[in-house]
């Protein structure tokens, strides 16, 4: 991992194209939409969609949203774009599951005061996990790391840390996985694969990418990471990924 250095900007997509096989894996928030106050309010840049589309005739279908997202969350807001997704930070791949509880009543009730003693926390079901997002109160931070932590011991989960969020799920899933099981099929395998991504949670996907000769591409400000270059925001991951 590159220790507090600032990254170059990827070489231009276009050539890139031009003399490899690429395989594009996308996160989602922060990397495609920048991130709201909350999940929901998200907006999708005009055209995104339409774009996406276009990237996936032209790269013969080796293009994927790899997110922290539920894959039916995503299908909300980009429509029948007919990428393939990979949800809930790798633990959906492909198809969407349905959302349902996976907490033990002892968990539940320790979620329950959690949320009493900070009622701004916003708590996230998803199909195998659950999020607690603190951005609408960052001095929560110290009390849901120590809740949700306790949490993914009781439950045998997961526990990890994004931006402004905490999410459990399970321990054998991750966007590196995922990636590497994509790679391992056609049509991804043999192309050069690259991942874009802004969270911490990303960095299993820089790793895959890497170990299958690709790169990581960081977005927003330097930070320690796995990836090889660095676009600041996603109005410049729009502009990049033009062909």
């Amino acid at each position: 991992m590159h220790k507090g250095i600032d990254l170059p900007p990827p070489p231009p997509f276009a050539g890139l194209a031009a003399h490899h096989s690429l395989a594009l894996f996308l996160d989602f928030d922060g990397t495609l939409v920048e991130i709201a106050d909350t999940p929901d309010g998200i907006h999708v840049p005009d055209g995104m969609p339409e774009q996406l589309t276009a990237l996936n005739r032209a790269l013969d279908g080796r293009i994927a949203i790899v997110s922290g997202r539920a894959i039916a969350d995503i299908r909300t807001y980009l429509g029948p774009v007919g990428l393939l997704m990979v949800g809930s930070h790798g633990a959906e791949m492909c198809e969407a599951a349905d959302t349902s509880p996976i907490l033990s009543d002892a968990s539940r009730t320790a979620l329950a005061a959690l949320t009493a003693a900070w009622p701004q926390l916003l708590v996230e079901i998803k199909p195998h996990g659950i999020a607690v997002h603190y951005r609408q109160e960052p001095e929560a931070a110290p009390a849901v790391y120590t809740v949700m932590d306790e949490m993914a011991a009781r439950e045998g989960l997961a526990a990890r840390r994004g931006k402004m969020v905490v999410e459990l799920g399970p321990k054998s899933a991750n966007k590196g996985v995922a990636v590497a099981r994509l790679m391992a099929g056609p049509p991804f395998a043999g192309a050069m694969p690259i991942f874009i991504g802004d969270d911490t949670t990303d960095e299993d996907g820089f790793n895959a990418v890497t170990s299958a000769g690709g790169h990581g591409i960081l977005v927003g400000p330097p930070r320690p990471t796995a990836a090889h270059y660095r676009l600041a925001d996603p109005e410049m991951v729009h502009q990049w990924l033009i062909l």
